[in-house]
């Protein structure tokens, strides 16, 4: 049960980081845009307490058993978030805080069975319900930078850099594939080393430091700091062109076969 403490923990982080820079929004900054096409700051921090009631949905679903839809429908989900988004920044502040105070004690109190079972979020994909504290840590860090308030994809902590790109690597959508291979380049002990993921579509070979990568598949970055190789390339070849488009993110997704009870280490 060590990684769910460890999820715990790193989500308790997240959580105090989101807040700290929601506190020190005026009514100007929350209803100023935030870095997602026509989304104020308002609409991401209502969003965010909104995804969290959701997530406690899901978890009250692996406590009783009772299936409880993460969210009403899309409709609703919405007009939620509209309605939430112009109100003033101590309300918003407020919101965000209570709600992940209560997600976090469903978390604190869920039995130890619990934890393994089947729940299904707005997505068709099922998942075991230890999966939430993924899902939940991903819309914390990933809309933290959304907010351009300061912090970025380069702030992302390293655990979460690296479960994502596992994940969004797993998901690859290869018929929207640009791409041939991504090559995730890590310096470890001052040695190079070289993590390939090969058969993702066709096109050339992007590579480049997790961090980058995860920008560029979230769409949060453009590929600054990533190299494009042509396919079957090896060494240090020429550039082969501009980093393309990424594919969708399956952000909201959970990859296929993940182990129903708690593992020791994820990925």
């Amino acid at each position: 049960m060590d990684l769910l403490k460890r999820l715990q923990a790193e989500l308790a982080a997240s959580t105090d980081r989101i807040l700290s820079t929601a506190a020190g929004f005026s009514d100007a900054d929350v209803a100023a845009p935030s870095r997602l096409p026509g989304w104020t700051r308002g609409h991401l921090l209502t969003h965010l307490a909104r995804h969290a009631d959701s997530i406690l949905n899901l978890a009250e679903w692996a406590r009783t058993g009772v299936e409880t839809p993460q969210y009403v429908d899309a409709r609703s989900r919405d007009a939620d978030i509209e309605a939430g988004a112009p109100r003033p920044a101590k309300e918003q502040l407020a919101d965000l805080e209570e709600s992940s105070a209560r997600l976090a004690a469903a978390f604190r109190d869920l039995p130890e069975q619990a934890w393994s079972a089947v729940v299904c979020g707005t997505r068709p994909l099922e998942h075991p319900a230890w999966y939430l504290l993924v899902r939940r840590l991903r819309e914390t860090e990933v809309h933290h930078a959304d907010l351009g308030a300061g912090y970025t994809c380069s702030d992302w902590p390293e655990p979460f850099v690296r479960r994502e790109l596992h994940d969004a690597l797993v998901c690859w959508p290869r018929e929207q594939s640009p791409v041939s291979e991504v090559v995730v380049e890590e310096t470890i002990d001052d040695y190079l080393h070289h993590q390939v993921w090969r058969d993702l579509g066709s096109g050339p070979v992007v590579q480049g430091d997790p961090w980058a990568l995860l920008g560029w598949i979230t769409g949060r970055t453009r590929g600054g700091g990533l190299r494009v190789m042509a396919e079957g390339s090896t060494g240090n070849q020429p550039a082969a062109g501009p980093v393309p488009a990424p594919p969708p993110w399956p952000g909201l997704s959970a990859p296929p076969g993940l182990p129903q009870t708690p593992p020791e280490e994820y990925p």
